[in-house]
């Protein structure tokens, strides 16, 4: 067994097909022999699910049903291709997937249902090469299109499809003419305006417009039917696979040897990129998780952005809508130093047509890139005093444990580097600290155990619970403490994993004031993985290649308080407004979910610090909420982005469409002239740094390289001004809640005593 990380990637290597092959498909998969080593993979990954996942759930009928139900949304997950005839005919396989695959390792139903997904696409293709040469593409009805078609039902005939793929289409194409540049003559574009004296007019688009779009469109339609022509078996039963793990939960995966190769080229040091893991959702690149690099840094970027297309330098940007997940990850790698730009559809925009484009310069993704850092804030109190703030932004929870042998007595971990930040931000005498996780995604268990210890006494951290039941308790055994101050634990729906078991501890000793969104990710399950060459050269069954590895979930995490932080997350102390509360994020938006549960309580003291003050602390922060311009415009946004999720659909209507593009134009111009007319604000910042810790004072933060290249560019390649990454009201406000703090404890009860400096390396 070998524990690896994992990528994200349902698609692999390809083999060409030619277009008598895909015919020939639908009935070598009903008649043809089943590859043996596909047959035994499959029996083999079942058994380990049935035996070793975490629910010990059999393979039954309710599995095979889940099977089924994630396989088809997996190949049409926006309900296009199949027709209502196609469920019917499939629904046999409702019951028998179980026992054909665990009983008879047969996988035939995979190739059979995916040949009949070709069929349907080369129908789809064809209609619409059709349509694009005919259709006058005018939008001035009121139409309108559904955003997300997940739960609405396949068509019922061919014609309710080509209905269907019609109406898609146009939805692609007013899109695209939406982000078309405008008539080159800015003389007749404002004339036009000054005339009508209104946006809500038809549209000047430049001449070519059309004749580009319709080149555009046609492009993708190609490459997505070359994609989907050549996949070969093996891929096949990659998707079919992970189809099987997800209907578990949605964080057990199955990697074959496509997806493997791919993995060992991310494990390699020489590996340039931007420092994303990516992930595929319908038809859509999108970005699951944020590591240390350009993308990162950018604070351009952040997880659940959907990239739409990918630019190399000064090269035209190549459409990935739709396009294998492998090749666009291929194509945003590249050689240290280079420019990609990716178009990226914000996750959290009001605007849905609204997309940005990204210049990032690639670099190594090193792990330094991660490390923990500080900064310290200087600024008045608001009753004569003038107050240094310490905020730790803490990336992740990493651990080296340096030469084969183990762990070296100076190993570097996420500790060892947040002790040597805390330490000196002792010696600057701070009067609080704010920890910001609302960009950590995770990683080592034993690390967020360790930090845990670096502000409490000493007691329970975390507790795990396996498939039989048997819990056992992760505790913070040294009594000494680094940090005793008044402290603010920032989280987003992005904290996630050890983040939240951190974020929880602190909450649960009643240590830290947690702020942020209205709940943690919720991911409170631990995953293992098995690579499966030994595990069937044991048991004596045959391959033909490589059979890959299998990620699956085997243990939860359950807080002090005995609540589990799965699903449910940690929710904070005091809740912020912020879009993310309305996103389809976190775990309860992914299917097969494990559920929230809790167990017995384990024994500790809490030292209640905060809690007196959490009631005081709530009004104060909500009355400045209120009337903060900055927290109005989040609640503008909030607006807008809850009428989106209430109605469901997208206006077809290209006036309107632009009308509402102008509007939220004008919003960001507004906004970003009154942020300007703003008086300054009175603090000074200074950057604490890994490598400036030991030395003496406090050091002005100075622009990096890459921090000057990273740029945001609106469609007409103006640079994006109202999207500053200086701008962060959430930030601002726990600054705020931990200035609260610091006045309310100084009367309050006494604060903890250290003992001693923490021994962060004995842990």
């Amino acid at each position: 067994m070998k524990k690896i990380a994992v990528l994200l990637l349902l698609l692999g290597l390809v083999v060409q097909l030619s277009a008598a092959e895909i015919e020939k498909r639908t009935t070598d998969a009903a008649s043809e022999k089943i590859s043996k080593t596909e047959g035994n993979i499959a029996t083999l990954l079942a058994r380990i699910l049935e035996k070793s996942h975490y629910t010990l759930h059999p393979l039954d009928n309710e599995i095979s049903s889940k099977l089924l139900n994630r396989y088809l949304e997996v190949l049409d997950g926006q309900h296009l291709h199949f027709l209502q005839s196609d469920l019917e005919e499939f629904d046999k396989y409702r019951t028998t997937l179980d026992e054909l695959i665990l009983r008879r390792g047969d996988t035939r139903a995979a190739h059979q249902i995916f040949a009949r997904f070709l069929e349907r696409f080369e129908q789809r293709y064809a209609f619409v090469q059709e349509i694009l040469q005919t259709e006058p593409f005018e939008f001035k009805s009121d139409d309108r299109y559904a955003l997300s078609r997940k739960d609405v039902p396949r068509p019922k005939d061919m014609d309710a499809a080509k209905e269907l793929w019609r109406r898609h289409l146009r939805f692609e194409y007013l899109q695209e003419q939406l982000s078309a540049p405008p008539l080159t003559n800015s003389v007749a574009t404002s004339k036009t305006a000054s005339k009508t004296g209104s946006t809500n007019q038809a549209p000047v688009v430049w001449k070519g417009a059309r004749s580009e779009i319709v080149k555009t469109l046609t492009k993708r339609y190609s490459n997505l039917r070359r994609n989907y022509r050549e996949f070969d078996d093996a891929q096949v039963f990659e998707l079919f696979m992970n189809a099987m793990t997800h209907a578990y939960d949605p964080h057990s995966d199955y990697m074959g040897k496509s997806q493997m190769d791919t993995f060992n080229i991310q494990m390699r040091l020489s590996l340039f990129g931007i420092g994303a893991l990516l992930g595929s959702d319908d038809g859509y690149c999108k970005i699951i998780e944020l590591k240390p690099g350009p993308a990162a840094r950018s604070k351009q970027i952040k997880p659940n952005d959907r990239i739409v297309a990918v630019g190399q330098a000064d090269k035209e940007p190549v459409d990935v809508i739709d396009m294998p997940l492998n090749k666009v990850v291929e194509m945003i790698r590249g050689p240290k130093g280079s420019e990609v730009r990716l178009t990226v559809l914000p996750a959290d925009s009001v605007d849905v047509s609204a997309r940005k484009v990204v210049t990032l310069i690639r670099d190594e993704i090193k792990l330094e890139d991660g490390e923990a850092k500080a900064k310290v804030f200087e600024i008045p109190d608001g009753k004569g005093k003038t107050r240094r703030l310490g905020v730790v932004d803490l990336p992740s929870f990493y651990e080296d444990f340096g030469a084969p042998g183990g762990r070296t007595k100076e190993h570097k971990s996420t500790t060892t580097d947040v002790a040597k930040l805390l330490s000196k931000l002792n010696r600057e005498k701070v009067d609080g600290i704010v920890l910001d996780l609302r960009r950590n995604p995770g990683g080592s268990l034993n690390e967020a155990v360790n930090l845990t210890g670096l502000f409490i006494k000493d007691g329970p951290v975390v507790q795990v619970k396996d498939s039989r039941g048997e819990i056992n308790v992760d505790a913070d055994t040294d009594s000494s403490i680094l940090f005793d101050g008044p402290l603010v634990v920032l989280t987003s729906r992005f904290s996630a994993s050890a983040s939240e078991i951190l974020a929880a501890a602190l909450q649960d000793y009643g240590r830290a004031v947690v702020v942020g969104d209205k709940s943690t990710h919720g991911k409170g399950t631990v995953q293992t993985i098995y690579e499966l060459e030994p595990i069937m050269n044991q048991n004596g069954l045959k391959f033909d290649y490589n059979p890959g590895a299998m990620k699956f979930t085997i243990r939860t995490f359950y807080r002090a308080n005995g609540s589990s932080t799965q699903f449910k997350g940690v929710i904070p102390d005091i809740i912020l407004p912020s879009v993310l509360n309305y996103a389809e994020v976190g775990e309860e938006s992914l299917e097969n979910a494990i559920p929230h549960d809790e167990i017995g309580a384990a024994k500790f003291e809490k030292t209640d610090i905060v809690t007196p003050f959490l009631a005081d602390l709530r009004k104060l922060s909500l009355k400045r909420t209120d009337s903060d311009k900055d927290f109005s415009y989040v609640r503008e946004d909030i607006g807008q982005f809850r009428k989106q999720l209430a109605d469901k659909t997208l206006s077809l209507n290209e006036a309107k469409r632009r009308q509402e593009k102008a509007e939220a134009e004008a919003r960001a111009e507004a906004r970003k002239k009154e942020r300007k007319s703003r008086k300054a604000v009175d603090e000074k910042i200074f950057e604490v740094t890994l490598k400036n810790a030991d030395q003496p004072g406090l050091q002005l933060p100075q622009k990096k390289d890459e921090e000057l290249t990273a740029k945001v560019r609106t469609d007409d390649d103006d640079v994006a001004e109202d999207a500053d990454p200086s701008v962060d009201p959430t930030l601002d406000e726990a600054k705020r809640i931990l200035l609260d703090l610091i006045h309310l404890t100084e009367n309050g009860p006494k604060m903890l005593t250290t003992s001693s400096p923490k021994k962060v390396s004995s842990k």
